[in-house]
């Protein structure tokens, strides 16, 4: 894969300090002034997403998670990036999220991000136990009071909110 060094970097950096700053359209002018060559690097994919997430522009993210995925699928990112676009981007979404990023679990086991993803895309499909159990393996993988505090804050969760008190 080919590195990526000055001045693309600068561009990089700048993009995502416009996304700290809640400019998306300012960060994506940055981004677009990197290499053609470039545009498909992991990297650059990633902050593009971030890009597009933050402007709702859920179909082009969708085909930018996807890139991810192709170019670097040993990133839990593309996975999650995925489903979360799936969810907003297309009718039936939450069950295409759910479908997409159910075997990133079996690839990356120890990532609470995604058992946490998956218990919201269960909780909303109303399959409460499963919810929970993919709940309790958030919890187990991650940092179990900050998963439990964002779990709270979480309205996908609201149906759970009682029990993941309780955990």
């Amino acid at each position: 894969m080919e590195q990526i060094g000055p001045p693309e970097t600068h561009y990089l950096s700048a993009a995502v300090g416009w996304l700290e700053l809640g400019v998306p359209a300012e960060a994506e002018t940055e981004l677009d002034k990197i290499s053609a060559g470039l545009q498909s690097h992991p990297d650059i994919l990633e902050v593009r997403w971030l890009i597009l997430a933050q402007l709702k522009r859920w179909d082009q993210a969708l085909a930018v998670a996807r890139a991810v995925l192709k170019k670097a699928p040993n990133r839990c990112s593309g996975w999650l990036h995925q489903a979360y676009s799936l969810r907003r981007a297309s009718l039936n979404g939450l069950q295409q999220a759910w479908a997409s990023l159910l075997p990133a679990y079996d690839k990356f086991p120890h990532e609470p991000t995604i058992a946490y993803n998956l218990s919201c895309y269960a909780c909303q499909m109303q399959q409460l136990e499963q919810a929970r159990t993919w709940m309790k393996r958030a919890l187990k993988a991650g940092d179990k009071q900050k998963i439990k505090q964002m779990a709270l804050e979480d309205h996908d969760l609201e149906a759970l909110w009682d029990e993941i008190r309780g955990f």
